[in-house]
């Protein structure tokens, strides 16, 4: 298997206008203030004692369980640093952070109005999850030069320096795991034909343009049929019944919608079709998608991932896994076992901003992105072995390895061989 580098619910009941503060967190004046005590001007969010973070992310609709957990996470995250004391900054100051979390529903006209609402008032967005959403106000962020950082997309325009100088994503690009799909399956000493389905958007194309570049030349390897989706779609029956006349034995398919995940299991087995699956590792929850969606009955389901998964037996007792549940149900108001593994990403981002509010020097967006980016061979919090943080490579998101992962009914292993 390649590792290479290159590749709800407790929250729910949030409103479209919700503004989700930390508690225990004390305002130490507006967020323009002067908190260098007059050396340098302090960019807006942040005060000698706090420091504001904005997010926009789907609290309701489809995409609301995941959307839920990217607040989740990065609250808990924070409120236990918080009622720690806060964090000290590279200034020699001690600040504690406070979030405002906005519902934009998956829906990019809400994404840019929630960022217009909040622009003026954090010191930077950050783990809002969705491509077209954070696409959607990308180019404002950029001319009012507000951090826009650790979201929750694997767009690689998020990723690069001159076209995105203020932005940084945080999972994988869409190529680095539809890349480590493709060199699993090349390295099989089978032969295998293969049906796609995937998003009509950057998000879908970045999978298949990985998985393709790790199969070319492969000569076990034929790609029979490929389909797409719309995102807006609520049924995609015809394309599953087009698929399955295909003859595939392995199916790549590329969804972002987690119901649509779920009726694609349940009609291929209705089609008395069942390949292989490869899953993005967005839609791949054990919980929320293959179990509804019967995925025991095919001979494997495969995903990427970087990130410790709570609900394996194998890291039940693990520290990491141990304090973050604890502080989730605690400080993040999500009692339950989270379902999605967008909750351990963004307490991994909650980590990683800490490492650069630790080297700040200097309370401005400027200095703020100069630490940022220097972040490299970070273990953070729920980290798999064999991945790391690494914001220093141009191209790249924060974490741009994973390891691939077989499920195995209630979660999932570790593979180094298909099948």
């Amino acid at each position: 298997m390649s590792k290479r580098s290159r590749s709800v619910l407790g929250i729910v009941a949030l409103s479209s206008a919700l503004a989700l503060t930390i508690s225990g967190c004390s305002r130490g004046g507006d967020g323009g203030g002067d908190a260098s005590g007059g050396a340098v001007a302090a960019s807006p969010g942040i005060t000698d004692t706090t420091l504001t973070l904005g997010i926009t992310t789907p609290l309701s609709g489809a995409t609301a369980g995941p959307g839920t957990c990217t607040v989740a996470g990065v609250t808990a995250y924070f409120g236990m640093k918080n009622a720690e004391g806060g964090i000290e900054f590279g200034d020699g100051k001690t600040r504690t952070v406070e979030i405002n979390a906005l519902d934009d529903a998956y829906d990019p006209q809400k994404a840019k109005a929630n960022y217009d609402q909040l622009k003026d008032s954090v010191f930077a967005m950050t783990a809002g999850l969705g491509t077209p959403t954070n696409r959607a106000y990308l180019q404002a962020a950029v001319a009012d030069e507000v951090p826009q950082v650790l979201v929750m997309t694997g767009d690689p325009i998020f990723s690069d320096q001159a076209e995105s100088p203020e932005q940084l994503g945080f999972v994988p690009i869409y190529q680095n795991e539809g890349e480590a799909f493709g060199d699993l399956l090349a390295s099989s000493s089978e032969s295998h034909k293969v049906a796609v389905l995937y998003q009509n958007d950057d998000y879908g194309e970045g999978y298949l343009e990985g998985f393709k570049t790790a199969v070319e030349g492969a000569s076990n390897i034929e790609i029979v049929k490929e389909l797409t989706y719309e995102a807006t779609d609520t049924a995609v029956d015809g394309q599953m019944t087009e698929l399955a006349a295909s003859g595939a034995d392995v199916f790549v398919n590329a969804m972002s919608i987690t119901p649509l995940v779920i009726s694609a299991l349940q009609k291929a087995q209705q089609l008395n079709w069942t390949p292989s699956w490869f899953l993005p590792s967005n839609t791949s929850s054990p919980t929320a998608i293959l179990q509804p969606g019967g995925a025991d009955a095919f001979p494997g389901i495969y995903s990427v991932s970087f990130a410790k998964a709570p609900q394996s037996p194998a890291f039940a007792e693990d520290p990491d896994v141990v304090e973050y549940l604890s502080a989730l149900k605690e400080y993040g108001n999500y009692p339950d076992m989270p379902a999605f593994p967008h909750c351990q990403w963004s307490w991994m981002v909650g980590a990683t901003l800490e490492q650069a509010f630790e080297n700040m020097t200097e309370p401005t967006r400027e200095n703020f992105m100069e630490a940022l980016r220097s972040i490299s061979d970070f273990q953070a919090p729920l980290m798999l072995d064999g991945t790391a943080v690494d914001t220093t490579v141009d191209g790249q998101p924060a974490v741009s390895s994973v390891v691939v992962q077989k499920y195995n009914g209630t979660g999932y292993a570790t593979v180094e061989d298909f099948g």
